[in-house]
């Protein structure tokens, strides 16, 4: 390592030939080797403005930047040497660290063969070993106990197609948001020749919000059986991983195989899980995630039409904004518990093929006021236990009555008030652009 009395002595060369690039250079070298990287900026500076097209003072002053936690400042300078002419391995190399810090694992690993490729003296054990590059490691693992222990690969991954034989008929209301599935999702396949006239692709999201029971798997579920399409339920085990760069490859993973089975109803369930908004995400992974999810529903590098993208959340106000651009979730409807006919008609679905003698469907509708259809399904749930119990006693069945619903109504309570009470604050309070109108109106606020 150079002392003290050595940087010294090059200060006072450089001031004796303040233009002569080359000195200055093995000065600004020496402090950083030094750890002396605000003077190494200082010297790298200006040595650029004596020489602007010099790369390796780029590359040095990069690396600078990079020590002294300016990364933004490190990754421009990078990703202008690498999108040149004659990159150094140098570039290489502190790309595929930032990358790394990123978690954009499969990325690094490309960066930092590149460099070692270019200049074997950069090979870096610690880096080596944290992505799986070298003699010791096959090609594609990752061996650090921070990231995963082997890539996958997407070729291998397929999902489970499942082929919905639920329809619209079977989802009880709800005629307005059919009605929206119809225009976004069921009519540009059953009238391509229309859509291709006015040149709109088959494709794009719809995201659906509202309080919990509501429906809105069901109707994602009833939509691909409208349409003979394929059907893949998404839930959130099924893509976060504990290991740096997983949750991103099995999020891709998960499109691709959807790109292969095209028409497909892609379904993600509490989708805000995986969509957060960036602004509260401390940690960098969660970013990388999110990140991912929005490039896979861009279709930047792949063609997502015949992809039907349909998502639902419980809180919307926790998605990252970013989600509701156009061209993503560009469709966003309010799921609200179903009204009095479509509580009738609930009902009357969940009855089918029961012993039931006279019910009065509408007067049960009325008195459920602000029940979600989870709850219906629970005040049945409540009647057939206690109407078996009784034909276990008696010794043979009884119908359901109107009287033997009414009778426990009291035991259930509507599950749709807490949410509403939560939802009522954003809608008067962080509405910006309008995004709760649906909820002020429902509320009648």
């Amino acid at each position: 390592m150079a002392s003290n009395d050595a940087v010294g002595t090059l200060k006072k060369a450089v001031e004796v030939s303040p233009d002569n690039v080359p000195l200055r250079v093995h000065l600004a070298d020496t402090l950083s080797g030094m750890s002396r990287y605000e003077e190494a900026q200082r010297e790298y500076t200006t040595a650029l403005a004596l020489d602007p097209n010099n790369n390796q003072i780029k590359i040095g002053l990069a690396v600078t930047f990079y020590q002294l936690g300016k990364y933004m400042q490190a990754l421009v300078i990078t990703e202008d040497l690498i999108a040149g002419e004659d990159t150094p391995a140098g570039a290489y190399l502190l790309h595929a660290r930032m990358l790394l810090n990123d978690g954009k694992i499969e990325q690094a690993v490309r960066e930092y063969k590149r460099a070692i490729e270019l200049d074997p003296t950069l090979t870096d054990e610690s880096m080596s070993d944290r992505l799986g590059v070298g003699a010791h490691h096959a090609d594609s693992e990752v061996v650090d106990g921070r990231v995963r222990a082997q890539l996958d690969s997407s070729d291998d991954y397929d999902a489970e197609i499942e082929r919905s034989k639920t329809k619209f008929g079977d989802v009880g209301g709800m005629e307005d948001v059919k009605e929206q599935i119809r225009m976004k999702i069921i009519y540009p396949l059953t009238n391509p020749d229309v859509y291709k006239a006015y040149g709109k692709k088959m494709g794009g999201g719809i995201l659906m919000y509202g309080p919990p029971g509501c429906g809105k798997t069901h109707l994602a579920r009833a939509t691909a059986g409208e349409i003979n399409a394929g059907f893949m339920s998404v839930g959130i085990n099924e893509v976060l991983d504990m290991w740096i760069g997983g949750s991103e490859r099995n999020l891709h993973d998960v499109f691709e195989s959807a790109r292969r089975n095209t028409p497909v109803v892609l379904f993600f369930d509490e989708v805000d899980a995986l969509a957060a908004s960036r602004n509260t995400m401390k940690n960098n992974g969660g970013r990388q995630v999110i990140n991912q999810f929005l490039a896979e529903l861009d279709g930047v590098d792949t063609n997502n039409e015949g992809v039907l993208i349909l998502a639902a959340t419980n809180a919307p106000w926790h998605l990252d904004s970013a989600f509701r651009r156009p061209g993503r979730f560009d469709r966003i409807i309010f799921v609200p518990p179903p009204d009095r006919v479509a509580r009738g008609e609930i009902l009357r679905i969940m009855l089918q093929g029961k012993p039931t003698e006279n019910i009065d469907y509408d007067y049960i509708a009325k008195k459920a006021e602000n029940f979600s259809g989870a709850d219906m399904h629970s005040l049945v749930d409540h009647v057939l236990e206690k109407k078996i119990e009784q034909a276990m006693k008696e010794g043979k069945p009884k119908p359901i009555t109107t009287k033997d619903l009414e009778s426990n109504l009291k035991d259930v309570k509507p599950s749709t008030t807490e949410w509403f009470a939560t939802a009522k604050n954003y809608a008067l309070y962080s509405n910006e652009g309008g995004a709760y109108d649906d909820i002020r109106k429902y509320l009648k606020l």
